[in-house]
């Protein structure tokens, strides 16, 4: 019999939200204009109420123009952590936001999930992915 991993991103299970909740260094993948994966490390606080994952990141950074290069519909992107027999992976299409209030936002979640509050930077914009997909074993 098969494992079924897949979960509802805006309604996830206790043990896969807690997952999130913990501090665990992620994975970002955007494509590259080729369409190979580009894998960086990341902070990304996940939202199912929004259906919604977040990074905060720099506007010159190769992830932003990724996203960027996609287009208004946004690209495909996969978020992941992991740790022992636990991981999880969020999926969706990401859009590049740089209104005050959205990176704010980000800010603040990410401080709440990290335990830092991130150093100012006004070149501050925050990746949110429009969540289609959740998988894992929380």
């Amino acid at each position: 019999m098969a494992t079924k991993y897949s979960v509802d991103p805006g309604a996830p299970d206790p043990s896969y939200l807690g997952f999130w909740r913990e501090r665990h260094l992620c994975t970002l993948t955007t494509l590259r204009p080729d369409g190979t994966p580009h894998v960086v490390p990341a902070g990304v606080t996940y939202d199912p109420a929004a259906r919604l994952a977040r990074v905060i990141t720099n506007r010159t950074s190769a992830k932003v123009r990724h996203v960027l290069a996609a287009g208004d519909e946004g690209a495909a992107v996969a978020v992941c952590q992991l740790e022992g027999r636990r991981w999880a992976t969020l999926e969706g299409r990401a859009f590049v936001r740089t209104e005050p209030e959205r990176v704010a936002e980000a800010e603040r979640r990410y401080a709440e999930r990290y335990g830092r509050t991130p150093s100012p930077n006004p070149s501050r914009v925050v990746i949110e992915i429009e969540l289609t997909r959740a998988l894992g074993r929380g």
